[in-house]
């Protein structure tokens, strides 16, 4: 059974419902940066107060600072039998960051799932999305160029994972129970 996972994929492509959907039925956490970084600005924590400094002023948060938070929030006791992370590594630097992180607790990654999608059932579906939720700023060119980015960004980082051969692509389109299926079949867990 694959505990051990990084979930990748574009904007729209569902990585959000399908990490919840995992985690419950691996029974690991599923863990975003985004609720990592909520959790810290929240407690107040030294981490969470260096982050928000960025945050406040619009940068991204630094290497340094996302890789020791998600360094502690791995050494959490709920994290000792797997996980799922959501948003990170993002760089080939974080990759790195998270193969030392690992090493130190004498583990390893089981799989690293990247859900595809197809670009324009994507800019459809965040198109809708925009709609639904009074996101102005989600026009077609900038949901198209954030795919972009995506793709120029995630592209490295699935060629490394390819290489050591943990990476598993799976079909994100479908309906939501479909996707959940091709995953838990995909990593050799059943529903």
């Amino acid at each position: 059974m694959t505990s051990r996972l990084i979930l990748v994929g574009p904007p729209g492509a569902g990585k959000g419902t399908q990490a919840a959907r995992l985690s419950e039925a691996l029974g690991v956490p599923a863990i975003s940066t985004g609720d990592i970084f909520r959790a810290n600005v929240k407690e107040q924590t030294e981490l969470g107060r260096r982050a928000q400094r960025y945050m406040d002023a619009g940068e991204y948060v630094p290497d340094e600072v996302t890789n020791e938070m998600v360094r502690a929030r791995l050494a959490e006791d709920d994290a000792a039998g797997g996980f799922l992370l959501d948003g990170y590594p993002r760089t080939a630097d974080q990759v790195a960051e998270l193969d030392g992180m690992l090493a130190d607790a004498g583990t390893s990654l089981d799989a690293v799932v990247e859900l595809t999608a197809d670009t324009d059932e994507v800019v459809a579906r965040l198109l809708q999305r925009a709609t639904e939720q009074g996101r102005a700023d989600d026009t077609e060119v900038v949901i198209r160029r954030r795919l972009e980015v995506y793709a120029e960004q995630t592209a490295p980082l699935t060629d490394i994972y390819a290489q050591r051969g943990l990476l598993t692509q799976v079909d994100g389109m479908g309906s939501i129970e479909s996707v959940t299926e091709r995953l838990l079949s995909a990593l050799g867990a059943s529903s």
